[in-house]
C-alpha cells in the first residue's frame, strides 16, 4: 500500500478552453463522462510547481521539488465529479517513475524550468521520456485584478475545486484518488505563451478560442493512495 502524499502547488497558472464534449469523450475511459459546463466540456493546460513532495506525516523540509505541467479535463464517473489527466510532465526522473507505476498516471520525464522575477512565472517545459510524443510548452504568466474566491464563481468553482482524480491503469482498471486541499484563491491572470505543443501531442486540435486564464499563488495538499474504482451495485 502507498502512503498518502502531501505536497504544496505554488504559482499556477490554470489556462482553460471550452471544446465540444464529443470530441473529449473519444479520448476517455468508457468509464468516465464529460463533465460539461455551459453546454461544453473544457479542457485545461496547468503548469505549476510542487514543493515538499513526501509521504504524509513526514516533515516538509524532507520532501522535494517536482516542476509539473498537465493536460486535464473534467469528468464524472457513476456521478462523482473529478479530473482525468492526459498527460502530467515533471523533472524529477525518479517522481516520474513512482508516480507512474503506484499512482497509475500518465507521467512524462522532461526538463523544466520555472522562475519568479519581477511579478511574473516564465515557465519551459521540454519532454525528453523516451519513446513519447514530444511536447514543449513555453510562457510567461502573471495575476492581474484583484483576488478571488474560487468557489464564488461558477466557472472557477467547476474548473479548480476538484477533490478527486480518475486514471486507467496498464490493465484498463479504473482508479482514483482523494485529493483534499482547501479552497482556491484565484486572480485572472493575463499569459504571453509562445509554445503549446502540449494540446497536439495528445490527439487534440489547438483551440482557436481565447483561453479563460486564472492564475494561483498555491495551495497544501494532500493525496490519497490510488483505490480501485467499485461500481455501485
Amino acid at each position: 500500500m502507498v502512503l498518502p502524499l502531501e505536497m504544496g502547488w505554488r504559482h499556477l497558472l490554470f489556462e482553460n478552453w471550452p471544446v465540444d464534449a464529443s470530441v473529449i469523450d473519444a479520448h476517455l475511459p468508457d468509464a468516465l463522462d464529460v463533465d460539461e459546463h455551459d453546454g461544453s466540456g473544457w479542457l485545461s493546460v496547468v503548469p505549476f510547481t510542487n514543493v515538499a513532495v513526501r509521504p504524509r506525516g513526514v516533515p516538509a523540509r524532507a520532501g522535494i521539488p517536482l516542476p509539473e505541467l498537465n493536460l486535464r479535463t473534467y469528468v464524472t464517473c457513476d456521478g462523482e465529479p473529478g479530473v482525468y489527466f492526459f498527460s502530467l510532465d515533471a523533472q524529477g526522473l525518479a517522481s516520474v517513475t513512482g508516480a507512474r507505476l503506484f499512482h497509475h498516471l500518465p507521467y512524462y520525464y522532461a526538463r523544466i524550468s520555472l522562475d519568479w522575477h519581477d511579478g511574473r512565472v516564465q515557465f519551459s517545459s521540454r519532454r525528453r521520456h523516451p519513446g513519447a510524443r514530444p511536447a514543449h510548452y513555453d510562457a510567461t504568466y502573471w495575476p492581474t485584478g484583484d483576488p478571488f474566491s474560487a468557489p464564488e464563481d461558477p466557472l472557477a468553482r467547476y474548473l479548480v475545486e476538484r477533490y478527486r482524480f480518475y486514471t486507467e491503469a496498464s490493465d484498463g482498471i479504473l482508479r482514483y484518488s482523494e485529493v483534499d486541499h482547501g479552497p482556491w484563491t484565484l486572480y485572472p491572470a493575463a499569459a504571453d505563451v509562445e509554445t503549446n505543443t502540449l494540446l497536439t501531442a495528445n490527439g487534440f486540435r489547438q483551440p482557436d478560442s481565447e483561453p479563460v486564464t486564472y492564475y494561483s499563488p498555491g495551495l497544501d495538499v494532500v493525496a490519497s493512495r490510488s483505490q480501485r474504482w467499485r461500481e455501485r451495485a
